[in-house]
């Protein structure tokens, strides 16, 4: 292969699409119109429908609540609300106006503290003012929104290339960290693409591309390895010489699963009372140690049977005794080296090497002549192109790609046509249209043109939902017919029980509930001594497991907070005081008389929420509100210290944080938190009970600001599902939209919002549910224009 001028035109390849408003275009001129959006779509708005007077009705609830602080001459954090010089000023500071919009409908303002807070009713007055006059929002024509074109992130890239070529290890692996915005690593604001992830892809590619199609005649039982190809040491008489403690290594691609022979030529200059001793390593885990008495004069084969997997397994060869004496009277004997001089793997039994799933199903059954490979080539293509593409894709693009093919023919050899093949492929992984989640729409550039997307965008909005993966042959059969509006509940429902929709656990539920932090969660050992790595899997292994089994069974959501079971094993059944579980495996039981019920009782969520040497009622308490109640505290005031760092603060830890809060630059924040977090200080940082602290017995008791009190953590829960049901639901239908259209949500998503909870409500809460509304929504099934509205 001309290396050099394949990697210039996959890179050109790669990068002339510019990824921006032109790739729209480029779409837009690929398909027919779509349908454009039934404005009599009722859906349920949350603000006032008639028109709204700033005078009469706005201005009297503002002066009530707001003007002790930002009006009146008062303007505390800079912000005044009566400062404008007349109406058409007062509508036009949009900025102002979208901070007092979020903050009113969160109910950060007025403060918590104040005992006297606006009526819901009035709360919507304001935000009806805002949305209407301010932003003239249109609630009878739904906004869809803008959204920016979503490259795939490193879980959808690796699901996707499983899927499209049927092969079993994970590049994305490889590429640098996805960055994360709103909570979620699938936002396309986020998600740029840097010249080192380019570099990654053209990798990627060579490297899928390599385990997807053979193009070389298959090995034979044995392959050798000469010291030249393997990295490490220096070359030193034709071997690789370790001097010191080092290794050698190479990656050897092991055809299939079974018996194999790693066989390794070594010798070594003696020195000191033993032998040199080297130890045969495979993917970080040792399999044996020979000692090597041979010197270089005498090479010998040194053998050990292991059994591998299929695939690329790195194979490392480590010098582990060096030794040095210069004060050693015979010069041979002074220095202790290890050198290798080849390796070889061979395959015991029968070498049966079937062609790769993918090669097999594009070629395994056309016979290519030289008459008819061009249009062989075209057809294999234009399929490929269709699911990577993940859209009807026109003959022009195909015959770009062609010019990659021939230059697989004009090498020549009996593998020719399949080299072409493989080259076209690799070029179309690092093609933008693969890599980025382009969809065809009308006027692509007008922010006010809102049209339905075609079925195909459709598919592939609900498949990276759902399994963070390409369609699959039913979806993509589904859109070409045009059917897949008329049958999208049962496509749902099949979906969520495929084995795929694991990846709505690991990484909507990972990132929902921040059990990705597992991984990065360092409890001090000395406080925390029985916690390990095994019990840190366990933790999160618990906590999927619950949410696997509410999607999979389609259960109410509410299950997540006072569920009365949950998925554990002996290990961690001992870590919770629960008796009577034994065996490795995760199990379900009861949770009766343990203190525990729901995931707000896991060990992973009480871990993640506290510090490495004690729990964190602030953080417990800040991570109720952004993810279960969906109502996130504002940042801290500039120039705040932390709990730790004032030395006034006297007595047990909640007498500390009560002490903390008459700060008034703390407290508003500090009411809306404190008293979540330490409902749960019966459970100490890594999530076991207790019943006392540094010899006092734990006061869990407390009030939230909107007034219900609460004796017991339990007794907490109880108002989470009862009296913030409703809270709850929103919050989990945020989450999950945010997650599924890529962005953030705006005030104008406010009916999709209520449409989703509305669906939850009227479907016994069930998990089906919660994704059957999104699926439905404004948002999800539409698409605006890019460029920006006056609220954006």
């Amino acid at each position: 292969m001309r290396k050099g001028s394949i990697f210039i035109a996959l890179n050109a390849f790669a990068i002339e699409g510019r990824l921006n408003r032109q790739l729209s275009r480029c779409l837009s001129a690929l398909s027919a119109l779509c349908g454009t959006l039934p404005w009599l779509l009722a859906m349920p708005v949350d603000c006032p429908a008639k028109d709204l007077s700033y005078q009469k009705e706005v201005l009297p609830i503002l002066e009530q609540y707001c003007f002790d602080c930002h009006g009146d001459g008062t303007e505390k954090g800079g912000l005044s609300l009566d400062s404008w010089k007349s109406p058409a000023e007062r509508v036009a500071d949009l900025h102002v106006w979208k901070e007092v919009l979020r903050n009113v409908s969160l109910k950060v303002m007025p403060p918590p503290k104040r005992k006297v807070q606006p009526s819901e009713a009035e709360r919507a007055v304001i935000e009806g003012w805002i949305e209407q006059r301010v932003f003239r929002y249109d609630p009878d024509n739904p906004d869809p929104g803008r959204v920016t074109i979503r490259r795939l992130n490193r879980q959808e890239y690796n699901n996707t290339v499983r899927d499209l070529l049927h092969v079993n290890f994970k590049p994305g692996e490889d590429f640098p960290p996805d960055d994360t915005g709103y909570g979620f690593d699938t936002i396309g604001d986020v998600l740029t693409l840097s010249p080192v992830l380019l570099e990654k892809y053209m990798s990627a590619a060579g490297r899928v591309m390599d385990a997807a199609m053979r193009t070389t005649a298959p090995q034979g039982k044995k392959q050798q390895y000469p010291a030249q190809s393997l990295k490490g040491g220096q070359m030193h008489s034709g071997s690789r010489i370790l001097s010191t403690i080092g290794s050698v290594s190479l990656k050897h691609h092991f055809p299939q699963d079974g018996e194999y022979i790693i066989r390794i030529r070594a010798a070594a200059h003696q020195a000191g009372d033993e032998a040199a001793k080297m130890t045969i390593n495979v993917n970080g885990r040792d399999l044996h140690t020979f000692e090597v008495g041979n010197e270089p004069e005498e090479l010998k084969n040194f053998e050990r049977r292991v059994r591998m997997k299929a695939g690329s397994h790195e194979v490392t060869i480590k010098f582990i005794n060096d030794y040095y004496n210069p004060k050693e009277r015979d010069r041979r004997r002074r220095d202790r080296n290890l050198l290798v001089d080849g390796l070889e793997v061979e395959k015991t039994g029968a070498v049966v090497l079937p062609l790769p799933e993918f090669h097999r199903r594009i070629l395994g059954s056309e016979k290519i002549t030289p008459a008819n490979r061009l249009a062989v080539a075209k057809k294999v293509l234009h399929e490929f192109l269709c699911r990577a593409y993940r859209r009807r894709v026109p003959q022009a693009e195909v015959e770009r790609l062609m010019r990659f093919v021939k230059m697989g023919f004009d090498e020549g050899g009996p593998f020719a046509f399949e080299k072409g093949i493989k080259l076209a492929c690799q070029a179309v992984l690092v093609s933008p249209f693969f890599l980025y989640r382009g969809e065809v729409q009308k006027n692509p550039d007008d922010p006010e043109t809102v049209s339905r997307i075609d079925d195909y965008a459709l598919a592939s909005r609900l498949s990276y939902f759902i399994w963070s993966s390409m369609p699959d042959d039913e979806l993509f059969l589904q859109a070409g017919r045009g059917d897949l509006r008329k049958n999208l509940n049962a496509q749902v429902i099949r979906m969520l029980k495929d084995p795929k929709a694991r990846a709505l656990t690991e990484n909507f539920a990972g990132q929902w509930l921040q059990l990705r932090n597992m991984d990065l969660v360092s409890p001090d050992p000395g406080q925390y001594r029985e916690f390990d790595d095994k019990l840190r899997r366990l933790m999160r292994m618990e906590t999927e497991a619950l949410f696997e089994h509410v999607m999979r069974n389609d259960l109410p959501i509410t299950e997540f907070l006072d569920a009365d079971y949950s998925f554990i094993n002996a290990r961690l059944a001992r870590h919770y005081g629960i008796k009577g579980v034994s065996g490795d495996a995760l199990q379900k039981v009861s949770l009766a008389g343990s203190h525990r019920r729901g995931i707000l009782t896991h060990g992973s969520i009480l871990t993640i929420t506290s510090n490495p040497t004690r729990t964190s009622p602030v953080k417990r308490g800040k991570w109720i509100l952004d993810n279960i109640l969906g109502t996130p505290p504002p940042d801290p005031p500039p120039g705040v210290g932390q709990l730790e760092d004032n030395s006034k603060l006297e007595g047990t830890f909640r007498q500390r944080l009560e002490q903390h809060r008459k700060d008034p630059n703390c407290a508003a924040c500090h009411a809306l938190m404190d008293p979540l977090g330490i409902a749960f200080e019966n459970f100490d940082g890594v999530g076991r009970w207790r019943d006392d602290e540094g010899g006092q017995r734990i006061d869990s008791s407390g009030e939230l600001v909107s007034g219900e009190r609460f004796e017991t953590h339990e007794q907490f829960q109880e108002v989470l599902s009862t009296s913030k049901r409703g809270d709850y639901l929103r919050c989990v239908s945020e989450m999950m939209l945010t997650f599924a259209l890529g962005r953030g949500l705006e005030f104008y998503d406010k009916p999709a919002v209520s449409s989703v909870v509305k669906r939850l409500q009227d479907g016994k809460l069930s998990f089906s549910r919660a994704v059957l509304g999104v699926v439905d929504s404004v948002p999800f099934q539409y698409r605006r224009g890019d460029g920006r509205r006056i609220y954006d």
